[in-house]
């Protein structure tokens, strides 16, 4: 038999906080895209500085918020 996770389990929650990072970046990386692709009327720049910010909610901040999180060894 397993037993049930704990609902205030802190693990569970940073699982979801990296994972909504993950997901807000590669909306991001879409909507600079579509920016820098013309298909909306927004600055061209504007659409440059949100792919590169969302590779690195992709890419880099989770890792930096694992390594953050990481329990220290004795």
């Amino acid at each position: 038999m397993t037993a049930e996770p704990n609902p205030s389990d802190p693990a569970r929650a940073r699982f979801f906080v990296l994972q909504a990072v993950r997901a807000a970046g590669v909306a991001q990386v879409i909507l600079g895209l579509l920016i820098t692709q013309g298909q909306l009327a927004w600055p061209e720049a504007i659409g440059w500085v949100l792919i590169a910010n969302g590779m690195a909610d992709v890419f880099i901040v989770p890792m930096l918020l694992a390594k953050r999180w990481r329990t220290p060894q004795p």
